[in-house]
């Protein structure tokens, strides 16, 4: 970023007034939870500070210019808390080392996007833009592979470029919702749910932390610690997971799952003459 783009964001002052208005009347509303079966729905300040900014892009309170001079300030503001997260990893060191193994396996779930999204992107008719859409979360270093092994006009381009948008746009807030739910709902110790929730993208893990975080303040340290570990790992790992295991396992499992499609629709329109 040049030195003219960094005064100009600065000295917009009207994008850093409404940031400090829904900061503080989000930080008044406060935290809010409710019961859904066995389990709890945390509502968090940040929610309602994306619902809000969301609501005033549509409006002439919030114009084009800074709504792209706030992209650089989310990216500080991230750094700020990941630095945070790094202090607090320091006094957990010993807990880090004594479940090195868990925090290594947990990458397995990266498996999960595959084995879950991928058969219902293709039952739903996606190409293969399924391939990009489901071989990972789809964030920044995903975005690469893809678009450096596929090209960028690719259907695999395509499908990973909607699913990082996608991701950007309304991530944070699933996590951050269905980490805080399923922690109170299940028997897995809130741990497990830290360790899940660095996926490799620092606001998505923050906000997942902090949910849980809400639900159980008596393990906050050993909380942001999981995370950010496990955060740290995904990011170091989870690019070349997806190199060497993720992406040949989409492939291979869409050429599987499309011949057997298009063999049952042939066989379809054998038995239905009219089809």
């Amino acid at each position: 970023m040049e030195k003219a783009d960094l005064r100009g964001i600065l000295k917009d002052w009207r994008l850093h007034a409404v940031v400090f208005i829904i900061v503080c009347v989000t930080e008044a509303i406060g935290q809010f939870s409710f019961k859904v079966g066995p389990g709890v729905i945390l509502l968090l300040p940040m929610v309602y500070a994306f619902i809000i900014g969301l609501a005033l892009f549509f409006t002439p309170l919030v114009n084009e210019k800074m709504a792209k001079n706030a992209e650089p300030l989310i990216v500080l503001g991230v750094t700020l808390l990941i630095a945070k997260i790094g202090v607090t990893i320091g006094p957990q060191i010993e807990a880090l080392i004594a479940a090195g193994p868990a925090l290594v396996l947990q990458e397995i779930g990266n498996l999960g996007t595959i084995f879950f999204a991928l058969p219902l992107a293709v039952l739903l008719g996606f190409k293969r833009e399924s391939i990009g859409m489901t071989h990972s979360i789809g964030r920044e270093p995903n975005v690469g592979l893809i678009v450096n092994k596929f090209g960028f006009d690719s259907p695999e381009a395509r499908g990973v470029m909607a699913v990082y948008i996608f991701g950007t746009v309304f991530g944070a807030v699933f996590l951050g919702l269905i980490a805080g739910f399923l922690a109170t709902t299940t028997p897995i110790h809130p741990l497990s749910f830290a360790m899940a929730s660095g996926v490799g993208s620092g606001s998505m893990m923050v906000a997942a932390s902090g949910s849980l975080v809400a639900a159980f303040p008596e393990l906050e340290d050993q909380i942001v610690a999981f995370a950010g570990a496990s955060n740290l790992l995904s990011l170091g790992t989870g690019l070349f997971f997806s190199i060497f295991v993720g992406l040949p396992l989409t492939e291979k499992l869409y050429t599987l799952m499309s011949n057997r499609k298009n063999r049952k629709s042939v066989t379809h329109k054998g038995v239905n003459p009219n089809v």
